[in-house]
């Protein structure tokens, strides 16, 4: 008989993508996830005319969230867009698409933030302490760090995702998103139920080779969306596996009940 308990067992010395799970595996406990990002969580494709005119379409059953539903039977919510920074997304998107309406909860977060802020513009990336204060920070830190508290005024016990930014081999971009990384790591550890899908360590590089196959022009096609669901996926699945205790009421996430006898 096959070990089926040998799927759900942390494995001595494994890292977060050794083990791929095609059908999503632990990220099917989840059953809600919220997708909060810019283009490259919203399925964005670059077209370009005969005039040689670009456009930038967002198509959401493209995206690695949509993908990553299909995989792992669960419903994804889009609360992205393509150019969306953390600082658009707390002052402007979330209230005006209602995002932080009882409608909307889920019982999990994803956070994709932080190209836009960081690489595309001179947004100041800050310091940890920035998340200790409510008294608005122009920096990228603060604005982050108020998402997550608003998650967890809304949903206390949300389990929130930080995903990084991927290296690329440009030693000026990786400096920035390894300092990106950095910061999503220490900000976990301030918040209940927080943990990192460390792309820019354990992912792969984001090199010409891997542009090649994954990406059309400034943004990914549909093989590299369909790529990083299945990184995603393998990632939680790795994550729930090294914490069980975590995700063992889960169910409960969002209802007036819960378990005294298990980690809430």
């Amino acid at each position: 008989m096959y070990d089926f308990i040998s799927d759900f067992k942390p494995v001595e010395g494994e890292e977060p993508l050794d083990r791929y799970v095609p059908d999503g595996g632990l990220t099917s406990i989840l059953r809600n996830v919220a997708c909060i990002g810019d283009s490259l969580s919203s399925g964005e494709f670059e077209s370009c005319d005969d005039h040689n005119c670009v456009g930038y379409h967002d198509m959401f059953e493209f995206s690695w969230g949509q993908f990553l539903a299909r995989m792992s039977g669960i419903e994804v919510r889009n609360f992205s867009r393509g150019g969306m920074t953390a600082r658009e997304y707390l002052e402007e998107f979330a209230d005006q698409k209602g995002l932080w309406g009882d409608d909307k909860l889920c019982r999990a977060y994803i956070i994709a933030l932080g190209v836009n802020d960081l690489l595309n513009s001179d947004t100041d990336l800050g310091t940890i302490g920035d998340a200790d204060t409510n008294e608005r920070r122009d920096t990228f830190c603060w604005y982050y760090s108020q998402i997550i508290k608003k998650i967890k005024k809304i949903q206390p016990k949300a389990r929130i995702f930080l995903m990084t930014i991927p290296r690329c081999g440009w030693e000026d971009r990786d400096v920035i998103s390894k300092n990106h990384a950095d910061l999503l790591n220490k900000l976990s550890e301030k918040f209940e139920f927080t943990y990192v899908i460390d792309l820019f360590r354990y992912g792969p590089v984001y090199d010409i080779d891997f542009f090649s196959r994954f990406f059309l022009a400034g943004h990914m096609n549909a093989a590299g969306y369909l790529f990083t669901a299945r990184i995603v996926a393998s990632y939680i699945d790795y994550i729930i596996r090294n914490n069980w205790q975590d995700f063992s009421q889960i169910a409960f996430v969002g209802t007036p009940w819960h378990n005294v006898h298990a980690k809430w």
